[in-house]
């Protein structure tokens, strides 16, 4: 038992040290004061939004490049509240902004990947951008990529995204959550092992979507419309996808708001695993999910005596160590240290959440915006 712990634990520490060790290893970028040339169809698939869609449409309207170059394209997903109202009167004042509404056209399971081959289909420019409805965009979000692409031969941008500032424990829980995530997909672009990425701040061009066939392969599966096209550009080129690590590219987005919400979203995020086909993100995946049911079962074979209180510890005190160092150099690049403070206490909980995670996603299905998907 002693053997297996140890093989686990540094297995774990190795993994968690990588991204440590690569995350260091993507500079930030500075933007410079360039003329913007590069124009970009900025796409947003929205359903039963219209809670969220002030701040985002107050964000679309403060964006600094010029309107000349970037169109926004809203896809409806068979809302039925007044979103499409919102969206139309909130705009109408702005007669400068290329914006368009457009139903989304169904040919799949998966209502999100239907909704961005729907707006790509009519999208002018060969830069498509996705982000989400419950979004805000930075002022520069678009200057950004323009900068970044002026001297690069790229498919795909990944950008940053974190939950806007959190104002109760369970906030800053899922924040932390959401800062290991993005540690690791900077580290993991360090070391040149990219698996990991987020729809509500992607980047790609027209011409690789089309040579990869889009979605196609993936659309059984209602969600990963960011994750497996991710695996098609690694596959395709992997020098043609790059990671902006800039605070000017950060998206912010909502934290979920009860466990029952929070829950879904998890199980939806993870009943996608099954289906990667990168294998260095499937033996991430794997290694993760060994640590946290190791530490699970810990304080049981402790109390049977099987291993030692200092066994205990020891491994406890590697994972939280090592994670620590993670999530704080990403919270330092997001300017959140501040929610640091809950971090001992997440720890203690994460591993029973995700372990209760992973396991439900295997036998039961998920509800996402008001409709049910089977597993």
């Amino acid at each position: 038992m002693l053997i297996l712990i140890l093989l686990i634990t540094v297995a774990y520490l190795f993994l968690i040290g990588s991204f440590v060790y690569g995350f260091d290893k993507i500079s930030d970028f500075k933007l410079t004061d360039t003329s913007p040339k590069t124009k970009f169809s900025v796409v947003i698939p929205f359903r039963n939004e219209s809670k969220n869609l002030p701040q985002l449409l107050a964000s679309v309207v403060a964006l600094n490049y010029p309107k000349s170059l970037f169109e926004i394209l809203f896809i409806d997903d068979e809302s039925t509240d007044n979103s499409v109202d919102l969206i139309r009167t909130t705009l109408s004042n702005f007669d400068q902004l290329d914006i368009s509404v457009v139903p989304n056209t169904r040919t799949t399971k998966s209502p999100k990947k239907d909704a961005i081959t729907t707006a790509i289909a009519l999208a002018k420019y060969d830069w498509i951008v996705t982000t989400d409805a419950d979004c805000e965009l930075p002022k520069y979000w678009l200057d950004t990529f323009d900068n970044y692409s002026h001297t690069r031969q790229l498919n795909m941008l990944v950008a940053p995204v974190t939950f806007k500032a959190p104002d109760s424990f369970f906030q800053r829980f899922q924040l932390l959550d959401i800062l290991s995530l993005q540690g690791a997909t900077i580290g993991s672009f360090g070391i040149h092992k990219p698996f990991l990425c987020n729809g509500a701040n992607l980047a790609y061009t027209k011409d690789f979507f089309y040579t990869v066939n889009g979605f196609e392969g993936n659309t059984k599966i209602a969600s990963g419309d960011d994750i497996f096209l991710l695996e098609k550009a690694v596959k395709h080129d992997t020098s043609g996808v790059q990671y902006i690590k800039s605070s000017h590219s950060i998206v912010t987005t909502q934290a979920q708001q009860n466990l029952s919400a929070l829950k879904a979203q998890r199980v939806r995020w993870a009943s996608k695993t099954s289906s990667y086909k990168n294998g260095f993100g499937k033996l991430t995946g794997f290694i993760v999910l060994l640590m946290n049911a190791l530490l699970v079962c810990l304080p049981l074979l402790y109390v049977l005596q099987i291993i030692s209180l200092k066994t205990l510890m020891y491994t406890f005190s590697i994972k939280l160590l090592i994670d620590f160092l993670l999530i704080f150099k990403t919270a330092r690049f997001f300017n959140q240290e501040q929610y640091l403070s809950s971090y001992l206490f997440s720890s203690l909980i994460y591993p029973f959440f995700s372990v209760y995670i992973a396991f439900t996603s295997m036998f039961k299905g998920y509800k996402w915006k008001d409709r049910a998907y089977s597993k």
